[in-house]
């Protein structure tokens, strides 16, 4: 799981995820990259939007390069960390999942599901995600970056 340069990435966890977890930040981190555990540290049953909302807040401020966030099935993961202004969290349960959400859709929190996936599976799609987000970054085409843009411009509509 090298990629060219440390990085840094965020990761935050509910009791669901906190295996597959731990498992990521040990990978992540002997790849060289600098992780930023924002929780869970346990089983125990906790709620997952704070923990989310974190991870989602140290990506758009510039403290982590990619965020990742993990629970049973990943959706509400997903849900809370797309919350944070300017996150664009991706639920990636499998690889091609992984590549469209870096190339097309410059996904910039990762989601996954830990009933949904094995550690196996889970490093592939981290090694999908992360390789095309720092090697192919996002797609170039005109037709990518407009669709982008117009997604990010939906936080600032008013009703």
């Amino acid at each position: 799981m090298n990629s060219p340069q440390i990085r840094t990435i965020a990761i935050g966890s509910d009791h669901a995820g906190f295996e597959l977890k731990a498992h990521l930040v040990e990978v992540l981190t002997k790849a060289g990259h600098k992780v930023d555990d924002h929780g869970t540290h346990s089983t125990d049953s906790i709620d997952y939007p704070p923990i989310c909302a974190a991870v989602g807040r140290h990506v758009r401020d510039g403290k982590a390069d990619l965020g990742i966030v993990l629970g049973g099935s990943g959706q509400g993961e997903q849900l809370a960390a797309n919350k944070v202004r300017g996150v664009r969290a991706a639920l990636c349960n499998d690889l091609y999942t992984a590549r469209m959400a870096r190339e097309h859709n410059n996904a910039n929190v990762l989601s996954m599901g830990a009933r949904v996936v094995g550690s196996g599976l889970a490093d592939r799609v981290i090694r999908a995600h992360t390789l095309r987000h720092h090697n192919l970054a996002f797609s170039r085409t005109n037709s990518a970056q407009g669709v982008t843009i117009k997604v990010s411009t939906v936080e600032n509509v008013k009703p």
